[in-house]
This record gives C-alpha cells, structure tokens and sequence, in this order.
C-alpha cells in the first residue's frame, strides 16, 4: 500500500524539479508515474496546485494521454495496437482474442494482478501488423498463435 506522507513528499520533489520547466505538466506526470507506477489520485490536486491550474485541467490531461494509469498497473503489460494499418490486417479479431483469453477488457487488470491489457495507437510497425508490445518489446505479425504463447508466458 503506498504510503500518503511518502507519496506526497516525492510528488513534491518532482515539482521542484521541475520549478522552472516551461509546460511542465507533462513532464511531471511522467515522472511522477515513473516513480510509483502510475498517477496516484492525492498527486494530482498537489501537482493542480503548483502549477496554478484546475484539478479538472490537470486530470483532462492525465486523462487524455494514453500511456497515464490511475491504477498500477500489473506484473506484466500487454499492449496491442488499434490504429488503422492494424486494424487493416486483423487487429480486432487478435483483440477480441486477447479480451477472451484473458478475461479482460481495455485497461485492465486480471485479480491475480499478472496482466494488464492497454490499447496502442500506434506502435510504428504499420508494414509487419498487427503489432503488440509486451512489458516494453515489441511484437510484429502478431496472430492467434503467437498470441497464446505470449499471454502463456505472461501467466
């Protein structure tokens, strides 16, 4: 369980950092997610607050950029990618695949806490889709076959 004190201490670090920095909103939402994981929700009016912005800007942002969890995420992340070229060659049929192999659905994670399932929108592999990451490698010419070794290996 994250401690609060801890939190807001190293939350309060990163905006010092970052005390002359032009735009630094996201800046600091990656390193704060950097050093926890994700965004957790009592940084946010901290951030809010030294920025001299609204919470809800702070959030809309946080929200509006994919790759930003307000959760942890799981022991391993298994992107697949939804952007036109992938969709092209099969990608829905491999995420539908994904969603019921798992038992999940977008952004999250199984109860067991192994995986977490993210969309992608791009993963610049348009020529060799569909594409996946996994825990940050990329996958190309992703098919049903190869899926179920990587979620096999994720258990």
């Amino acid at each position: 369980m994250l401690d609060t004190v801890d939190m807001l201490a190293r939350v309060r670090e990163i905006l010092e950092d970052h005390r002359t920095t032009e735009g630094a909103l996201l800046p600091i939402l990656h390193d704060v997610q950097a050093a926890f994981g994700y965004i957790p929700e009592g940084a946010l009016p901290v951030i809010a607050e030294a920025l001299t912005i609204s919470r809800a800007e702070a959030y809309g942002v946080m929200t509006f950029y994919h790759d930003f969890r307000e959760r942890p995420a799981g022991r391993h992340v298994l992107k697949l990618c939804r952007a036109e070229a992938c969709q092209a060659v099969g990608a829905e049929g491999i995420a539908a695949h994904a969603c019921e192999k798992l038992g999940l659905d977008w952004h999250e994670t199984g109860a067991d806490g192994r995986v977490t399932l993210e969309p992608v929108f791009c993963l610049g592999l348009c020529a060799s889709g569909p594409a996946a990451m996994v825990d940050g490698k990329l996958v190309a010419r992703l098919d049903r076959e190869k899926l179920d070794k990587i979620i096999e290996g994720l258990r």
